[in-house]
C-alpha cells in the first residue's frame, strides 16, 4: 500500500497504548492456544512484513498524537515481530529519532517468544533500550503443554537459551506468562520458576479464556494456528470457551497461591502486575492495566498493513477503525466509535457488578471475557469474575495495609514484617491463610521443592 503524509489533528486527548504488529498473525510457533494465529485469515494473500513506507508513516503519527509529551513507548507485538529481522527495528529507531520532539524519549517495548534471540539480537535491545516480554508459561512440562512449534515440537530449551542471552547481555525483561488448565493449577511452583530459575522480577500473568459458539467448540478445542484443520477466524462470539480455558476458580486460586508467596518474601523486590493493579485501586490511584479499570479503549492494535483496530483482542472487521494511510492515527483513536468501545465498558455493567463490593478493584475485568449471565439472569458477567472476587477479597487487608504504607511515605514492603511475626507463631498444623484448605506445614509454610523448578 501507499501512505501519505497526513496533517495531525489539532485535537489531544489522554495518552494512548498502540501494539503494533509488523509482521500480522505470523509466528514460528504454534502455540495451540494462540488466537492470534487465526487472525492471519484476515489478509490471505498478504506478505505479512510491514512496508518502510508504513513503517515511517506509523513512527512518524504517534509521536504527533502524543504532542509534547516527554515519553513516548512504540511497542511490538505479534505474531512474532523478531521474524522482521533487525534492520526494520534500526529503521525504525532512525524514524524515531527523526520525529523525536527536542527532550523527548522514545522507549521500545518487544513482546517475543525468545526463540530466535541471539547474541546480535540481545545487544541491540540491550544498546537501544529495549523492555522484552519474553513469554513463558513455567517450567518444562508446563511451558510445553501448549508452546510448541509448526511441528509440535517443545520449545522450552529454545526458549531459556534466548533468555540466557537477554541476561547475559544486560537486557531489561518481563515475564508474561499465559495462565491455562496445564499450569493454572501450579501458583507457587510457576512463581518460584519465574522468580528463581530465570531471575524474573516483572511478571504478568495472563488468563487465557478462548471464547467460542457450540458450533465451532470443536474446532477450537484443536487449536488456532497450522496444525488445525479448517480453523476458524477467533471472534469474541458464544458462550462457550476450549478445554484449555482457566476457569474463575482457577485463576482466583493461581492469583492466590503466587500472592501468600509474594507478600512473605519479594514485595519491593519482585513486581507483579496484578499486585500492582489491585494496590493501585486500593491506593486510589488509576491503574496502568485497562482490564480493570472503569473505562478502556485506550490500547489499541495497527496491523502490518496499517489497519487500526479498538482493541489488540478484537482485531475483526466489526472494531477496524480505520487506515492510517488514509487517515490519521490520532483522528481514528479520537473518533466516536473509539470512544463508544472504552465507555462501553461501564455502561453495559450489569447491576450485579455495580453492587458488587470489589468493583472498585475489578471494574468488570476485560469485555472479551464478559459474556457468563449473572446469577438473575443478566448478560455480560465476567467468565472470571469468581476468580475475581476471590482474589480481591483475599488481598483486601494487605491491600489496606500496602495503600495506608504508602500515604505515610512509607515503603509497601514493611508489610513482610508482620507476616514474618505471624508465621513465626503459626503451629504447623493450623490450616494456611492462603484458604486453600491444606495446613500451614504442608501449603505455603514449605518451600517450593527444587525439583518442581
Amino acid at each position: 500500500m501507499s501512505t501519505v503524509d497526513l496533517p495531525a489533528p489539532t485535537v489531544r486527548r489522554h495518552p494512548f497504548h498502540l501494539l503494533a504488529k509488523p509482521a500480522g498473525a505470523i509466528c514460528n510457533l504454534d502455540c495451540t492456544y494462540c488466537f492470534f494465529l487465526s487472525k492471519e485469515l484476515l489478509y490471505e494473500g498478504s506478505r505479512f512484513r510491514m512496508a518502510d513506507e508504513l513503517l515511517d508513516a506509523y513512527i512518524r503519527q504517534l509521536v504527533e498524537a502524543h504532542g509534547p509529551v516527554p515519553e513516548v513507548t512504540v511497542a511490538w507485538q505479534g505474531g512474532e515481530p523478531t521474524l522482521m529481522g533487525l534492520d526494520f527495528f534500526r529503521r525504525s529507531l532512525e524514524y524515531e529519532r527523526r520525529y523525536a520532539r527536542p527532550g523527548q524519549r522514545i522507549v521500545n517495548t518487544i513482546q517475543t517468544n525468545g526463540t530466535l534471540i541471539d547474541a546480535e539480537w540481545a545487544r541491540f535491545f540491550r544498546d537501544n533500550d529495549f523492555l522484552v516480554g519474553l513469554s513463558v508459561d513455567g517450567p518444562r512440562e508446563l511451558h510445553d503443554a501448549y508452546r510448541v512449534d509448526k511441528g509440535g515440537k517443545p520449545t522450552f530449551d529454545r526458549v531459556m537459551r534466548g533468555l540466557g542471552h537477554l541476561r547475559t547481555h544486560g537486557v531489561q525483561w518481563n515475564a508474561l506468562t499465559t495462565l491455562h488448565d496445564a499450569n493454572a493449577g501450579h501458583g507457587r511452583s510457576v512463581y518460584a520458576f519465574l522468580r528463581d530459575y530465570c531471575g524474573a522480577t516483572h511478571m504478568q500473568f495472563i488468563p487465557i479464556v478462548e471464547r467460542t459458539t457450540p458450533h465451532d467448540l470443536p474446532l477450537a478445542n484443536d487449536g488456532w494456528g497450522a496444525r488445525a484443520k479448517d480453523r476458524p477466524v477467533y471472534r469474541q462470539e458464544g458462550d462457550e470457551v476450549t478445554d484449555r480455558s482457566v476457569t474463575g476458580q482457577q485463576y482466583g486460586r493461581f492469583l492466590i497461591d503466587v500472592f501468600e508467596d509474594w507478600v512473605r518474601h519479594d514485595v519491593g523486590r519482585v513486581y507483579v502486575q496484578m499486585f500492582d493493579v489491585a494496590l493501585a485501586n486500593w491506593y486510589g490511584e488509576q491503574p496502568s492495566l485497562c482490564v480493570h479499570s472503569r473505562t478502556c479503549g485506550s490500547a489499541l492494535a495497527l496491523e502490518h498493513n496499517g489497519d487500526l483496530y479498538s482493541c489488540d483482542h478484537f482485531v475483526e472487521p466489526d472494531h477496524l477503525l480505520g487506515n492510517i494511510g488514509d487517515r490519521h492515527m490520532l483522528e481514528l483513536v479520537d473518533s466516536p466509535q473509539q470512544r463508544k468501545f472504552g465507555q462501553d465498558k461501564y455502561d453495559t455493567l450489569p447491576r450485579y457488578c455495580h453492587d458488587c463490593d470489589v468493583r472498585f478493584a475489578c471494574h468488570g475485568g476485560c469485555p472479551k471475557d464478559r459474556f457468563d449471565a449473572t446469577p438473575d439472569g443478566e448478560p455480560g458477567l465476567n467468565h472470571l469474575c469468581a476468580g475475581f472476587k476471590a482474589f480481591f477479597h483475599h488481598v483486601d487487608r494487605p491491600m489496606r495495609t500496602m495503600a495506608g504504607l504508602l500515604r505515610q511515605g512509607r515503603a509497601p514492603a514493611l508489610i513482610m514484617r508482620e507476616y514474618v511475626s505471624a508465621d513465626a507463631n503459626r503451629p504447623h498444623n493450623a490450616l494456611c491463610p492462603c484458604e486453600g484448605g491444606r495446613k500451614w506445614a504442608r501449603c505455603h509454610g514449605k518451600p517450593v521443592p527444587t525439583s518442581q523448578l
